[in-house]
Parts: C-alpha cells; structure tokens; sequence
C-alpha cells in the first residue's frame, strides 16, 4: 500500500462495550452472561427432541410472537419448502438457532438481535405441518448433521420449557451501514433490493420487482454526474440517497416505505467522497472529505431535519470513506487517503466524537464489515494487493496483514448466511473474493471471481444469498449465489446494458 501500510503505527484502543444480556426466565441471573437465554414463545411442548425429530415443537395459535433465544446476528430469513417461513441467527459462541413455520418474520438478513428480542410470528407454513407451532432447532457444530437438544440448551442457560416471554422494552438493533461508493445497494423495508449507479450523466436507478426476484428496467434519476453515493435508513424504514460529487452534493429520499422517492435536493458544497450511518437513535449521521479534511452532518431527529455541516477536527483531505458500528450501537469512521489513513468514533451511543487516530497508510479504497461476534475488520487495497486489519478484542486491534490479491482493487464485503465475511475486490484486469474458513476466523486464498472492472459492491437478499455488482466501460452486471455456495454467471442487471463507468 504504497509502503505505509507496513510501516503502520499501532492504532489507538477504540472504546467498546459489550453488549449486555437481559436475565433469562429462571434463575439465570447468578449464570455467567454466556449462559443466559430467552424464552422463545408462550405455548406447550407438542413433540420433543428424539432421533426422528430434530428440534423441539412448541404449539399455540397462529400470530403468537416468537423471540430470539440470545443475541446473535441473523444469517437466513426466508422461504423453504419444509418450512415456510424460517430465520436463523448465528450466536457469539458459534450456536445456531433455527426458527420454522412462521407466519411472519419480522428480521432481515445482518440484522443484530438481542435475547428476547421479536423476531417472528408463529405459523402452521411449509409441508407435513399438523397446526401452528415453533419448530425450534439449535445447532452446535455446523459439520454435523443434526442438532442438539433444545430443551436442555435452554435449560443450561436458565429456560425451561414451557416458559413465559420477557416483558418490556428491548434494547434496538445496531443497523449496520451500507457500503458507499459509485455502486450501492441496499433492501428497501419490504426486503426487495434497490441498486443505485453513478454515471457521467446522474445516477441510475434498479430494483427488484418482488423479493428476491428479478429486476425493472434501469430509470435515470438525474442528479450529479460521476457522484461517490451512500445510502441509509430513515428511523420509518424510507431509504435515503446521497450523492456527493466533486462540485455539488444532493440527497433524495423515499416518500414512503418501499415506495417512490423525491426530486434533488441541496445536501452541500462538493467533495471527494461520502458514507452514511445511521445512530442507535434512529438518526442518520453523514460524512464527507474534501481538501480541508473530513466534515459531518445529522438529522436533528429520527426522520427529521438536519444540522448545519461541522468540521470535525481534522481527517485526511480528499480521502475515501466508509462507516460501521460496534455492537454497543456506536457510529465509527474510516478514511483512507492516498499517504495515510485515519479513524474516528463516537465515544457514547448517539453521541459526540472522538479526535482522528492514526490507523495505517495510505492506499487505494477500502471496505469495512463486522465479524460474527461484533469486532470489526477494515480492509485496504494498494499497489501490493489487498491488507486487512481487525479487532483483537473489544478494545484492541491486530496489526496490518497481507491477504494478497489484486493489486489497486476496488473492495466490497458482505457476510455470508453462516455470518462468514466475504471480501471482494476488482481492478481493471480482474475481479477476485476471499472468505473466512470459519466464522469469526482465518481467510483461504483468493480466487477468481471474473474479469475487471470500475466498481463493485455487494449486499444480500431478503433471502440471505448475496448479490454482487460491478461496472466497466460497457455497463453494469450482477451475480448473485444460486444456492449458498454456488454462483451464477455474471450477466446484465435487466438484459440491459444500463449505466457505464470509465
């Protein structure tokens, strides 16, 4: 990364706090917090766990609410035969539970849960099923093919069946930030995909025609030309665009959930680039580097109006950028510019930031994403290939490590359904990913994912499959996984060329 990268100074702590666990039915609370659970529906126990049923079948009427068992991040949330409607979280000690026959569900993929949180309504969808029940399933290796005992994973942590639901308020999700770039994408409220692309000539506009399905024709939006573009949830679930270039920055938002959006609208001055996130109090939070540094602004409310542009002290000028959140709900940015690369992070949920910290050298682009146990991973791209960066632990970070790769790649990550992250990165001659052999763990090799291009992202279905999109000088392509290790070919968004990149 122009030499930088391994010449690093240590980046200082970032200020993270963990997640706590509200107490679990019974007497969970003199258990250790990795031993807590919730309890998952009100009902009665209609088939237990044995060599022919894996899982337990908790009836009661069809709408009962059905709650997460722990916290934990939600890998799939869609539609299989079996089942109907199903969820799956993913849980900090690698547990999985599973959720089937839902009529409802209320959690989309990368969703953060905590325990006792609603997830779903109960349900009697999918084949073979005699009336409406839970069928709750808890995987404890995902090599094996049948489950453990879900009554007595609860009841180790303080649940026994049947039981009754917490009360009350819970603790919100963290909504974790969209990649920005001149590509982004992002699932409107009703879960079908929205993609936005930057051209010379404004940006373009695709979306599915039902979840996760196929896709309308390209519409062109106007707007500024050649844009760097964010996108971002409104506190009601309306999607909100930017797109800042380097003389004008506008925004437009949805008028509606899932619905149609408003013309441009003056957001500010121009810049290098932009990344939009959204606060633990529903507030969207917006930065943007041009020549004098890093400047931000914010809704003033959820939904509502913003602030004037601050400086925030400092950052490095025309870098790019992009944000993520902690576990705890905190807003933390990385810029990246072409001889240094900085961090800053909210010191309180919601709240003020903290000064830029020294976090490496100087590189080409960037992506950021979480881990399956909420620490977060930063990786950049140089002229030597692809460096990455993580959370040892709740307070301290690794040191910069190759991965390989292309060299000078545009990059992009997702998390896979098992909450994998994947990494991709295309440069002009090819477009190449890389995954963790395990969740929370080591990355494999690169391998070949097609041939070159502008720009990348990728985001998930409602389904939990990624989707991943590039641009050349000729348009725009997708590809999308077929199953949850298989891919297609890569191919035009709609049997169109639609907007083209330099």
């Amino acid at each position: 990364m122009n030499g930088p990268l391994s010449r690093v100074l240590a980046a200082t702590a970032v200020l993270l706090s963990a997640l706590s666990v509200p107490a679990a039915t019974g007497s969970a609370e003199a258990r250790p917090a990795e031993l807590t659970a919730a309890c998952p529906t009100t009902g009665w126990v209609s088939q237990h766990f044995h060599s022919g049923h894996n899982g337990v079948d908790i009836a009661n009427d069809v709408g009962t609410p059905i709650y997460a068992v722990g916290d934990g991040e939600v890998t799939i949330s869609g539609y299989t035969g079996d089942y109907g409607q199903w969820i799956r979280v993913l849980h900090p000690d690698g547990r999985i539970s599973e959720y089937g026959h839902m009529s409802r569900r209320d959690v989309s993929v990368g969703d953060h849960v905590v325990a006792g949180q609603q997830i779903a309504l109960m349900g009697a969808e999918g084949t073979n099923v005699d009336g409406s029940h839970l069928h709750l399933r808890i995987w404890g290796d995902r090599s094996t093919s049948y489950g453990i005992d879900p009554e007595a994973y609860l009841a180790e942590r303080g649940v026994v069946l049947p039981c009754t639901p917490g009360s009350g308020p819970r603790p919100k999700p963290p909504v974790y930030p969209a990649e920005s770039g001149r590509v982004v994408s992002a699932r409107s409220a009703d879960g079908r995909l929205e993609v936005f692309v930057a051209g010379a000539d404004g940006v373009h506009h695709a979306w599915q025609q039902e979840v996760n399905g196929n896709w309308s024709a390209w519409e062109p939006l106007g707007g500024p030309g050649n844009a760097e573009l964010a996108i971002a949830p409104d506190a009601d679930g309306r999607l909100e665009m930017f797109a800042l270039s380097g003389s004008t920055f506008q925004h437009r938002w949805q008028l509606s959930p899932s619905g149609g959006w408003s013309n441009w609208e003056t957001f500010g001055g121009g810049g290098r680039d932009t990344a939009a996130g959204v606060n633990a109090d529903g507030r969207i939070e917006v930065y943007a580097s041009g020549t004098a540094g890093l400047f931000h602004r914010y809704q003033l409310v959820p939904n509502g109006g913003w602030s004037q542009w601050e400086a925030t002290g400092g950052g490095p000028a025309d870098s790019r950028v992009e944000m993520e959140k902690s576990p705890d709900g905190r807003l933390e940015v990385f810029a990246l510019g072409a001889d240094t690369f900085q961090h800053a992070y909210q010191t309180a949920p919601s709240g003020g930031w903290s000064n830029w910290e020294t976090f490496g050298g100087g590189g080409h682009d960037l992506t950021v994403d979480h881990n399956a146990d909420g620490r977060l991973e930063v990786f950049a791209s140089g002229p030597t290939g692809v460096f990455h960066k993580y959370q040892t632990n709740a307070a301290s970070w690794s040191g910069w490590e190759g991965t390989g790769g292309p060299a000078d790649a545009q990059l992009s990550s997702e998390r896979t359904p098992d909450g994998r992250v994947e990494v991709f990165a295309m440069n002009g001659s090819t477009a190449m990913h890389t995954w963790q052999r395990a969740v929370n763990g080591a990355y494999g090799d690169w391998n070949a994912f097609g041939g070159g291009g502008t720009e990348v992202t990728a985001v998930t279905n409602a389904d939990g499959r990624m989707e991943v999109f590039g641009t050349n000088h000729t348009g725009t392509f997708h590809k999308w996984q077929t199953g949850f290790s298989t891919w297609s070919e890569w191919a035009w968004l709609n049997s169109t060329a639609g907007p083209t990149q330099g």
